[in-house]
C-alpha cells in the first residue's frame, strides 16, 4: 500500500479512498503516485473521466499552501489524461466545492469532460 493509502485509510472514507484502496473496483485510466483517473460511472459527457490525488482533501476550499505541489500536479495530470482520451478539440475541467457547488465526495476531484460541444453558462 503506497503512503497516500495508507493515510487515506485513517483520514477518509469516500468512494474515492476505497477505490485508491482497491477495495471497490473502477475503470482506471491513470495512475501515479500522487494521483489517480478514472471514468465516472454517472458520464455526464461522451468523456467523463475523475483525477483524484491519493493525498484526502475534502474539497477545494480546504487545500492549504502545503497543497500547492499536488494541485499543481494534478493539472497537469488533467492535461496528460486528457491527451490520452484524445481530446484535441477541447475539454471542460470542473472542480466542484460544497454541497452549493455540486460536491457529493468529500474528496477533492476534477471532472474532464469532452467529446462534445460544451455550453455556457453551465450550470
Amino acid at each position: 500500500m503506497s503512503s497516500f493509502a495508507a493515510i487515506n485509510k485513517t483520514m477518509s472514507d469516500t468512494i474515492f479512498s476505497k477505490i485508491i484502496r482497491r477495495e471497490i473496483p473502477a475503470d482506471i485510466v491513470y495512475e501515479d503516485e500522487q494521483a489517480i483517473a478514472i471514468k465516472d460511472i454517472n458520464p455526464q459527457a461522451p468523456t467523463h473521466i475523475l483525477v483524484i490525488p491519493k493525498k484526502p482533501i475534502p474539497r477545494l476550499s480546504e487545500a492549504t499552501e502545503s497543497d500547492r505541489d499536488l494541485l499543481g500536479h494534478l493539472l497537469l495530470t488533467v492535461q496528460r489524461v486528457a491527451e490520452q482520451a484524445g481530446l484535441s478539440n477541447g475539454y471542460r475541467v470542473v472542480i466542484n466545492n460544497g454541497a452549493d457547488g455540486g460536491q457529493t465526495v468529500d474528496h477533492i476531484h476534477f471532472h474532464i469532460l469532452g467529446d462534445r460541444q460544451m455550453k455556457w453558462p453551465p450550470g
